[in-house]
């Protein structure tokens, strides 16, 4: 397994996470969530997103999950136990940068 830094992760993979943190997706749907929880702002090619899948599976943050529907061949993929930990780590990281932002801005 590669090393993995705790730095921030893009976007793209925020929203890939969540789109798996409540129940496994297959690629296509990860597409079309995506695009949902972003507002349409971010648009996943299929390129780019299974560019990521590779990645958060190297990395352990997801892995495969067998379907009971094998009519046909969608891999589908759910998010794995460090990639919940990762990702509430995220979350934490981004409530701390909005807490700050807001206090510089006054809003609080």
């Amino acid at each position: 397994m590669r090393h993995v830094e705790e730095r921030p992760v893009s976007e793209a993979v925020l929203l890939i996470l969540v789109s798996l943190a409540d129940h496994p997706r297959h690629g296509y749907a990860l597409i079309q969530d995506v695009a949902e929880l972003s507002g349409g702002r971010v648009r996943l090619g299929t390129g780019t997103l299974y560019g990521a899948l590779r990645r958060l599976l190297e990395d352990r943050w997801i892995e495969r999950y067998e379907q009971e529907d094998t009519s046909r061949d969608k891999q589908a993929y759910r998010l794995a136990a460090t990639g919940r930990r990762r990702l509430r780590a995220e979350l934490e990281r981004m409530k701390q940068v909005t807490r700050a932002a807001a206090a510089r801005l006054g809003t609080v």
